[in-house]
């Protein structure tokens, strides 16, 4: 089974938009500790460009990761995300091994 992973550009809308962003996505953090398909869900903002949240997941394969995107609570997350979005980037990989996973 290969392990799944991406990394997920939002630029977000001016203004509150990347705070409120990278809350909502912090809170899912929370919701990642119980999954454990889950290896290695980061959040992080850029230092030079103000608008811009990165997600990088790592998952046991690519089903786990479109399974949690059928959970309730992701798919709240995601409804309430959308507004503060202006634009989103996914690059998919394989990730092959590395620390942390």
């Amino acid at each position: 089974m290969e392990k799944f992973g991406m990394y997920v550009k939002f630029t977000t809308r001016t203004g509150a938009a990347g705070r409120i962003l990278v809350q909502s996505l912090l809170e899912a953090v929370a919701g990642m500790q119980a999954v454990k398909e889950c290896e290695l869900y980061i959040v992080g903002v850029s230092e030079t460009e103000p608008e811009t949240v990165w997600v990088t997941e790592v998952w046991n394969d690519a089903a786990a990761h479109q399974a949690s995107l059928q959970n309730e609570e992701a798919k709240a997350l995601i409804q309430r995300a959308r507004p503060l979005i202006a634009a989103a980037e996914q690059i998919r990989l394989r990730p092959l091994g590395g620390k942390g996973i």
